[in-house]
Protein backbone atom coordinates (compact mmCIF):
# COMPACT_ATOMS: atom_id res chain seq x y z
CA UNK A 1 0.00 0.00 0.00
CA UNK A 2 1.23 3.51 -0.80
CA UNK A 3 2.40 5.51 2.25
CA UNK A 4 -0.12 8.16 3.37
CA UNK A 5 2.15 11.04 2.33
CA UNK A 6 2.76 9.69 -1.17
CA UNK A 7 0.93 11.31 -4.10
CA UNK A 8 -2.13 9.44 -5.38
CA UNK A 9 -2.41 8.13 -8.88
CA UNK A 10 -5.01 5.85 -10.37
CA UNK A 11 -2.97 2.75 -9.45
CA UNK A 12 -1.59 3.93 -6.07
CA UNK A 13 -3.69 1.41 -4.12
CA UNK A 14 -3.81 -1.94 -5.89
CA UNK A 15 -6.59 -3.11 -3.57
CA UNK A 16 -8.73 -0.35 -5.05
CA UNK A 17 -8.43 -0.49 -8.84
CA UNK A 18 -10.05 2.21 -10.96
CA UNK A 19 -13.40 1.71 -12.61
CA UNK A 20 -13.39 0.68 -16.25
CA UNK A 21 -15.70 3.10 -18.05
CA UNK A 22 -15.74 1.02 -21.25
CA UNK A 23 -16.83 -2.14 -19.45
CA UNK A 24 -19.51 -0.27 -17.49
CA UNK A 25 -20.89 1.33 -20.63
CA UNK A 26 -20.97 -1.99 -22.43
CA UNK A 27 -22.98 -3.55 -19.63
CA UNK A 28 -25.43 -0.71 -19.01
CA UNK A 29 -25.96 1.42 -22.12
CA UNK A 30 -28.30 -0.73 -24.20
CA UNK A 31 -30.74 0.62 -26.82
CA UNK A 32 -33.77 -0.25 -24.67
CA UNK A 33 -32.22 0.68 -21.33
CA UNK A 34 -32.95 3.61 -19.04
CA UNK A 35 -29.27 4.57 -18.92
CA UNK A 36 -28.27 6.75 -21.85
CA UNK A 37 -24.77 7.96 -20.95
CA UNK A 38 -22.17 7.18 -18.31
CA UNK A 39 -19.07 9.17 -17.42
CA UNK A 40 -16.39 8.37 -14.87
CA UNK A 41 -14.25 11.25 -13.59
CA UNK A 42 -11.14 10.94 -11.46
CA UNK A 43 -12.17 13.54 -8.90
CA UNK A 44 -14.83 16.19 -8.39
CA UNK A 45 -16.36 18.18 -5.61
CA UNK A 46 -19.82 16.63 -5.87
CA UNK A 47 -21.40 14.54 -8.62
CA UNK A 48 -24.81 15.91 -7.60
CA UNK A 49 -23.65 19.50 -8.01
CA UNK A 50 -22.08 18.73 -11.39
CA UNK A 51 -25.03 16.78 -12.77
CA UNK A 52 -27.59 19.28 -11.46
CA UNK A 53 -25.65 22.00 -13.24
CA UNK A 54 -25.76 20.00 -16.47
CA UNK A 55 -29.51 19.46 -16.06
CA UNK A 56 -30.19 23.15 -15.46
CA UNK A 57 -28.14 23.98 -18.54
CA UNK A 58 -30.00 21.47 -20.69
CA UNK A 59 -26.91 19.26 -21.13
CA UNK A 60 -28.30 16.20 -19.32
CA UNK A 61 -31.01 13.86 -20.55
CA UNK A 62 -32.87 11.17 -18.66
CA UNK A 63 -30.60 8.27 -17.84
CA UNK A 64 -27.38 10.27 -17.50
CA UNK A 65 -24.98 8.72 -14.97
CA UNK A 66 -21.99 10.56 -13.50
CA UNK A 67 -19.50 8.59 -11.39
CA UNK A 68 -16.48 9.93 -9.49
CA UNK A 69 -13.55 7.94 -8.20
CA UNK A 70 -13.25 10.56 -5.46
CA UNK A 71 -15.49 13.31 -4.12
CA UNK A 72 -13.85 16.16 -2.29
CA UNK A 73 -17.05 17.97 -1.31
CA UNK A 74 -19.76 15.32 -1.43
CA UNK A 75 -23.06 16.47 0.04
CA UNK A 76 -25.60 14.70 2.17
CA UNK A 77 -28.87 15.86 3.63
CA UNK A 78 -28.86 19.00 5.78
CA UNK A 79 -25.69 20.13 3.95
CA UNK A 80 -23.55 17.49 5.62
CA UNK A 81 -20.32 16.55 3.87
CA UNK A 82 -19.49 13.08 2.56
CA UNK A 83 -15.83 12.26 1.98
CA UNK A 84 -13.88 9.02 1.64
CA UNK A 85 -10.51 7.86 0.29
CA UNK A 86 -10.23 7.64 -3.52
CA UNK A 87 -11.80 4.49 -5.04
CA UNK A 88 -12.97 3.28 -1.62
CA UNK A 89 -16.64 3.49 -2.52
CA UNK A 90 -19.26 4.27 -5.10
CA UNK A 91 -19.95 7.97 -5.56
CA UNK A 92 -22.39 8.68 -8.35
CA UNK A 93 -25.47 10.61 -9.43
CA UNK A 94 -28.21 9.89 -11.95
CA UNK A 95 -30.61 12.21 -13.72
CA UNK A 96 -34.24 11.15 -14.09
CA UNK A 97 -37.21 12.86 -15.73
CA UNK A 98 -40.44 11.36 -14.37
CA UNK A 99 -42.32 13.35 -17.03
CA UNK A 100 -46.07 12.91 -16.71
CA UNK A 101 -45.86 11.61 -13.13
CA UNK A 102 -47.48 14.22 -10.84
CA UNK A 103 -44.69 16.22 -9.23
CA UNK A 104 -46.13 15.62 -5.76
CA UNK A 105 -45.16 11.95 -6.22
CA UNK A 106 -41.54 12.72 -7.12
CA UNK A 107 -40.64 12.65 -3.44
CA UNK A 108 -40.70 8.88 -3.72
CA UNK A 109 -37.71 8.86 -6.08
CA UNK A 110 -34.97 9.06 -3.38
CA UNK A 111 -36.82 6.37 -1.37
CA UNK A 112 -37.03 4.30 -4.55
CA UNK A 113 -33.27 4.70 -4.96
CA UNK A 114 -32.83 3.39 -1.42
CA UNK A 115 -34.87 0.27 -2.13
CA UNK A 116 -33.01 -0.27 -5.39
CA UNK A 117 -29.57 0.18 -3.83
CA UNK A 118 -30.36 -2.11 -0.89
CA UNK A 119 -31.75 -4.76 -3.24
CA UNK A 120 -28.84 -4.56 -5.67
CA UNK A 121 -26.17 -4.55 -2.98
CA UNK A 122 -27.74 -7.42 -1.05
CA UNK A 123 -27.57 -9.58 -4.17
CA UNK A 124 -24.15 -8.54 -5.44
CA UNK A 125 -22.29 -8.11 -2.14
CA UNK A 126 -24.11 -10.79 -0.19
CA UNK A 127 -24.71 -8.44 2.74
CA UNK A 128 -27.99 -7.88 4.59
CA UNK A 129 -29.04 -4.29 4.00
CA UNK A 130 -31.66 -2.14 5.66
CA UNK A 131 -32.97 1.40 5.27
CA UNK A 132 -33.08 4.18 7.81
CA UNK A 133 -35.76 6.70 6.85
CA UNK A 134 -35.42 8.73 4.79
CA UNK A 135 -32.09 8.25 3.05
CA UNK A 136 -29.56 6.01 4.80
CA UNK A 137 -28.33 2.52 3.90
CA UNK A 138 -27.44 0.40 6.93
CA UNK A 139 -25.36 -2.74 7.44
CA UNK A 140 -24.40 -4.72 10.52
CA UNK A 141 -20.76 -4.55 11.66
CA UNK A 142 -19.93 -6.71 14.67
CA UNK A 143 -23.61 -6.83 15.54
CA UNK A 144 -24.10 -3.05 15.41
CA UNK A 145 -26.05 -1.01 12.89
CA UNK A 146 -23.74 1.16 10.83
CA UNK A 147 -24.39 3.63 8.03
CA UNK A 148 -22.71 2.53 4.83
CA UNK A 149 -24.49 4.77 2.36
CA UNK A 150 -26.58 7.86 1.86
CA UNK A 151 -28.90 9.23 -0.81
CA UNK A 152 -29.62 12.82 -1.80
CA UNK A 153 -32.27 13.95 -4.29
CA UNK A 154 -32.71 17.45 -5.69
CA UNK A 155 -34.86 18.97 -8.41
CA UNK A 156 -32.92 20.21 -11.43
CA UNK A 157 -33.97 21.16 -14.94
CA UNK A 158 -37.03 19.14 -15.93
CA UNK A 159 -36.26 16.29 -13.56
CA UNK A 160 -34.50 15.15 -10.44
CA UNK A 161 -30.88 14.33 -9.68
CA UNK A 162 -30.33 11.48 -7.24
CA UNK A 163 -26.90 11.02 -5.73
CA UNK A 164 -25.64 7.95 -3.90
CA UNK A 165 -22.54 7.54 -1.77
CA UNK A 166 -21.73 3.99 -0.67
CA UNK A 167 -18.76 2.93 1.46
CA UNK A 168 -17.39 -0.22 -0.14
CA UNK A 169 -13.85 -1.04 1.02
CA UNK A 170 -13.28 1.41 3.87
CA UNK A 171 -11.19 -0.09 6.64
CA UNK A 172 -11.92 0.51 10.31
CA UNK A 173 -9.23 3.20 10.64
CA UNK A 174 -10.69 5.08 7.65
CA UNK A 175 -14.25 5.43 8.90
CA UNK A 176 -15.36 9.04 9.29
CA UNK A 177 -17.41 8.34 12.43
CA UNK A 178 -18.05 5.51 14.92
CA UNK A 179 -21.53 5.07 13.45
CA UNK A 180 -20.17 4.51 9.92
CA UNK A 181 -19.50 1.18 8.25
CA UNK A 182 -18.64 -0.34 4.91
CA UNK A 183 -19.59 -3.35 2.87
CA UNK A 184 -16.15 -4.86 3.50
CA UNK A 185 -16.50 -4.53 7.27
CA UNK A 186 -19.96 -6.10 7.02
CA UNK A 187 -18.44 -9.21 5.44
CA UNK A 188 -19.24 -8.61 1.77
CA UNK A 189 -18.49 -11.54 -0.52
CA UNK A 190 -17.54 -9.05 -3.24
CA UNK A 191 -16.18 -5.51 -3.12
CA UNK A 192 -15.69 -5.27 -6.88
CA UNK A 193 -17.07 -1.80 -7.54
CA UNK A 194 -17.96 -2.44 -11.16
CA UNK A 195 -20.07 -5.44 -10.17
CA UNK A 196 -21.73 -3.47 -7.38
CA UNK A 197 -22.41 -0.40 -9.52
CA UNK A 198 -23.96 -2.46 -12.31
CA UNK A 199 -26.17 -4.25 -9.78
CA UNK A 200 -27.39 -1.00 -8.21
CA UNK A 201 -28.08 0.70 -11.54
CA UNK A 202 -29.94 -2.32 -12.92
CA UNK A 203 -32.01 -2.51 -9.75
CA UNK A 204 -32.71 1.22 -9.97
CA UNK A 205 -33.80 0.83 -13.59
CA UNK A 206 -36.16 -1.98 -12.61
CA UNK A 207 -37.78 -0.14 -9.70
CA UNK A 208 -38.03 3.16 -11.59
CA UNK A 209 -39.73 1.35 -14.47
CA UNK A 210 -42.27 -0.25 -12.12
CA UNK A 211 -43.00 3.05 -10.43
CA UNK A 212 -43.45 4.93 -13.70
CA UNK A 213 -45.65 2.18 -15.15
CA UNK A 214 -47.92 2.59 -12.12
CA UNK A 215 -48.19 6.35 -12.69
CA UNK A 216 -45.97 7.06 -9.70
CA UNK A 217 -48.32 5.22 -7.35
CA UNK A 218 -46.02 3.80 -4.67
CA UNK A 219 -48.62 1.33 -3.44
CA UNK A 220 -49.60 -0.04 -6.85
CA UNK A 221 -45.96 -0.42 -7.93
CA UNK A 222 -45.03 -2.33 -4.77
CA UNK A 223 -42.56 0.37 -3.77
CA UNK A 224 -44.33 1.42 -0.56
CA UNK A 225 -44.47 -2.19 0.69
CA UNK A 226 -40.86 -2.87 -0.31
CA UNK A 227 -39.61 0.22 1.49
CA UNK A 228 -41.56 -0.64 4.64
CA UNK A 229 -40.30 -4.24 4.57
CA UNK A 230 -36.68 -3.09 4.49
CA UNK A 231 -36.98 -0.09 6.79
CA UNK A 232 -35.12 -0.48 10.09
CA UNK A 233 -36.81 2.65 11.44
CA UNK A 234 -40.26 1.08 11.70
CA UNK A 235 -41.39 -0.47 15.01
CA UNK A 236 -38.81 1.56 16.92
CA UNK A 237 -38.96 4.55 19.21
CA UNK A 238 -37.33 7.44 17.40
CA UNK A 239 -36.70 11.13 17.78
CA UNK A 240 -37.39 13.27 14.73
CA UNK A 241 -35.31 16.45 14.66
CA UNK A 242 -37.62 18.71 12.66
CA UNK A 243 -36.92 21.85 10.60
CA UNK A 244 -37.05 24.90 12.81
CA UNK A 245 -35.27 23.28 15.74
CA UNK A 246 -38.19 21.34 17.23
CA UNK A 247 -38.28 17.59 17.80
CA UNK A 248 -40.87 14.85 18.09
CA UNK A 249 -40.56 11.48 19.85
CA UNK A 250 -42.75 8.51 19.06
CA UNK A 251 -42.94 5.00 17.72
CA UNK A 252 -42.41 4.75 13.97
CA UNK A 253 -45.47 2.81 12.83
CA UNK A 254 -45.78 3.28 9.05
CA UNK A 255 -44.59 4.79 5.79
CA UNK A 256 -47.62 6.54 4.32
CA UNK A 257 -48.62 6.95 0.68
CA UNK A 258 -46.60 10.15 0.39
CA UNK A 259 -43.42 8.51 1.71
CA UNK A 260 -43.72 10.20 5.09
CA UNK A 261 -42.73 8.50 8.33
CA UNK A 262 -45.74 8.18 10.65
CA UNK A 263 -45.03 8.46 14.38
CA UNK A 264 -47.39 7.37 17.13
CA UNK A 265 -46.79 9.79 19.99
CA UNK A 266 -47.47 9.55 23.71
CA UNK A 267 -50.60 11.69 23.35
CA UNK A 268 -52.17 8.97 21.19
CA UNK A 269 -51.89 10.87 17.92
CA UNK A 270 -50.30 9.69 14.70
CA UNK A 271 -48.06 12.39 13.27
CA UNK A 272 -46.60 12.18 9.73
CA UNK A 273 -43.05 13.50 9.33
CA UNK A 274 -42.09 14.65 5.85
CA UNK A 275 -38.59 15.95 6.60
CA UNK A 276 -36.17 15.72 9.46
CA UNK A 277 -33.22 13.94 10.98
CA UNK A 278 -34.20 10.65 12.62
CA UNK A 279 -32.46 9.19 15.66
CA UNK A 280 -33.21 5.56 16.51
CA UNK A 281 -33.66 5.46 20.28
CA UNK A 282 -34.66 1.86 20.92
CA UNK A 283 -36.58 -0.94 19.33
CA UNK A 284 -36.18 -4.24 17.54
CA UNK A 285 -32.45 -3.86 16.84
CA UNK A 286 -31.66 -2.06 20.09
CA UNK A 287 -29.08 0.62 20.71
CA UNK A 288 -28.77 4.20 19.57
CA UNK A 289 -28.25 5.03 15.89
Amino acid sequence: MTPPDAPHNRWSDLDRPPLNRTVLRRGLLRPDALWTSLEVVESTGSTNTDLAGQARGGAAREGTVLVAEEQTAGRGRLERTWTAPPRSGLFFSVYLEPGDIPVERWGWVPLLAGVAAATGLAKSAGVDMSLKWPNDLLVAVAGEERKTGGILGEFAGDGIVVGLGINVSLRADELPAPTAGSLALAGAVSTDRETLLRAVLRSLEDWYGRWKAAGGDAAASGLQAAYAAGCATLDRTVRAELPGGTSLVGEAVAIDGDGRLVLSTEDGLQRPVSAGDIVHLRGAAGGLT
